[in-house]
């Protein structure tokens, strides 16, 4: 966590647009219940103020505590944890009382919003609170959220953008290509003009 810095409200939707695993952390309205799920399926969709989709079937225990809440998570794993995020991604908090418990997963309150933020293993946080039903939310179990404050780790994230040519590959973030296979952020290419 020392290496975590705030992230500018304009910069926010940069954490997200790579395309990475997610996972999202909701809690109980009276804040006794939380629980953690992997998702390969989220992105920015406005800038100011900035706002993010991301895709949580409306059966899935953690949907309930978002609606139920009005707030949710979003934690940016690393490579150093994956095998987490496999787990979580593939276990129903329906099924576990406390995932976070269950695979000894240290976590903090948001500052805001007092949602539980991961506190080892990720390189980036998002908190958010959900923006009212839209139609897309039952219909595509699509949830939008702003985001009321957002830090990163400085060593992958710093100037408002992703940089991880010299950090150490442990902390490059992971995308999910299906059945426990992921593939980790690679060398960053930078475009010509022409």
């Amino acid at each position: 966590m020392n290496h975590f810095r705030p992230v500018a409200l304009e910069h926010a939707s940069r954490l997200l647009n790579h395309g990475p695993t997610v996972l999202i952390t909701s809690r109980s309205q009276d804040g006794a219940r939380r629980n953690v799920m992997a998702a390969a399926w989220s992105m920015p969709v406005e800038f100011t103020p900035p706002r993010i989709a991301i895709v949580v079937d409306k059966n899935a225990h953690s949907r309930q505590m978002i609606e139920e809440s009005g707030v949710f998570g979003i934690c940016i794993p690393a490579a150093m944890f994956i095998d987490t995020t496999y787990a979580v991604g593939n276990i129903s908090g329906q099924e576990v009382e406390d995932k976070f418990s269950r695979f000894n997963i240290a976590t903090f309150p948001s500052a805001s919003l007092n949602v539980p933020l991961i506190e080892q293993g990720c390189v980036a946080w998002l908190e958010c609170r959900l923006l009212p039903e839209s139609g897309a939310q039952q219909k595509y179990d699509t949830c939008f959220g702003e985001v009321i404050a957002a830090a990163a780790d400085e060593r992958v994230f710093h100037g408002g953008r992703w940089s991880f040519a010299d950090a150490d590959p442990q902390l490059h973030t992971i995308h999910h290509l299906g059945a426990g296979n992921f593939i980790r952020s690679g060398d960053t290419l930078r475009a010509k003009a022409l």
